[in-house]
């Protein structure tokens, strides 16, 4: 069921406050119509009455005030109609010598009657009208909530989807369109970006391993040191382009096999020579890819040392793994966008290329993890790897 804010009830809402308001004009004016020829056929039965001088007609004693203040001259006559009492009302036709009254209660009964009348059959259309308006609303409301499903799956990363809008000259289907355009466009812009990608890290790694192996044979001293320390540095930013341009190509798969993640994160931080407090809850097995969640614990540790503070803590509870550190947290693009490449949301340059965070959450959507990024209230980053 569509919640109550939907489209679909909004316009069937419309409809019955519309229908609503004509039945209420139209019975006003049926009301006002009827009462005014009751009133008319009244007078002239009063009238006729006193000028036939029935036996109606007789000395009515004292007449009531606002009758008496319309009898003009002798030989004219006035009519009133009294409805001091609203269930007994009279019309009356009087002279300055006669007087007869008509009962009006028939000619009121009828028109409550049509009061009546009048509600049940508007409530009866009301019943009829909205939910044939919430029917006749449902379809353009499916219509743009495949819209809506279709740009959250794009900003979701599936470029592949698509709104299916067909023919049609109405709005939905222009945004429906506009949508599927816009997915496309998307698609071949990733797409070009990462056959670059993938091509400049191909193209780099044959000359890099010439450097590395050149720079194996310089002789001992602080100018070789440097030239190793940077060949390093770039072999590590072309192995890292590579990983990024088979993940977006979608040629990795998981292996999976039961792993106890409490004696596995403790390993994991070991290996990477970092400083962290590791703290276990239980005894968590999960069954997922052994050496892609190295690489995502590993890199998010790395992170957390280079742009956080110490201390880092990685906590594992049930088959989540929280990697916290104590520094200004997250950027807000970050948090907003999540992990984008050579993107590291540092003020200083040269921090890092902003290729980790874009590997640990491209490695979990291979094993079928979930990644998030958020700031703790008390400061610093954390990172939440949630496996399924």
């Amino acid at each position: 069921m569509a919640p109550w804010r939907s489209l679909r009830w909004q316009i069937a809402a419309l409809v019955a406050v519309a229908s609503g308001v004509v039945a209420l004009a139209v019975g006003l004016l049926v009301h006002r119509s009827t009462l005014e020829r009751s009133l008319s056929l009244g007078r002239d039965r009063a009238v006729t009455a006193l000028l036939a001088d029935s036996p109606g007609a007789a000395d009515p004693g004292p007449l009531p005030a606002a009758l008496a203040a319309r009898i003009g001259a002798p030989g004219t006559y006035a009519t009133w109609y009294d409805d001091r009492d609203p269930d007994v009302p009279w019309m009356w036709a009087a002279t300055g010598a006669r007087a007869v009254k008509i009962d009006m209660g028939g000619d009121l009964r009828n028109l409550r009657a049509l009061d009546r009348h009048i509600v049940l059959a508007s409530l009866g259309v009301l019943g009829l009208v909205v939910p044939l308006a919430a029917l006749a609303a449902e379809l353009p409301n499916r219509r743009l909530r495949r819209v809506a499903r279709t740009a959250r799956r794009v900003a979701d990363g599936d470029l592949e989807a698509r709104t299916s809008a067909g023919r049609g000259g109405d709005e939905i289907t222009g945004i429906a369109a506009a949508v599927d355009t816009m997915a496309a466009a998307l698609h071949d812009r990733l797409r070009v970006e990462q056959r670059f990608t993938a091509d400049v890290a191909h193209e780099l790694r044959t000359p890099l391993m010439g450097l590395v192996t050149s720079a194996e044979l310089l002789p001992e001293g602080e100018a070789t040191d440097l030239v190793r320390d940077r060949v390093g540095v770039l072999r590590v930013l072309v192995e890292n382009l590579l990983e990024i341009s088979r993940l977006d190509a979608g040629a990795e798969s998981a292996e999976r096999v039961e792993v106890p993640l409490g004696r596995f994160a403790g390993d994991c931080v070991h290996r990477a020579g970092l400083a962290a407090e590791v703290t276990v809850h239980g005894d968590p097995v999960a069954v997922t890819d052994p050496r892609r969640l190295d690489r995502i614990l590993a890199n998010l540790v790395v992170n957390a040392h280079r742009h956080g503070s110490a201390p880092v803590e990685v906590q594992v509870e049930d088959t989540t793994i929280t990697v916290r550190d104590h520094g200004p947290g997250f950027p807000e693009s970050l948090l907003a966008e999540g992990p984008q490449r050579f993107r590291t949301g540092a003020s200083e340059r040269g921090r890092g290329h902003g290729l980790g965070l874009t590997i640990a959450a491209g490695q979990a959507r291979v094993i079928g993890a979930r990644i998030g990024f958020a700031n703790d209230p008390d400061g610093g980053a954390v990172a939440t790897v949630r496996l399924s």
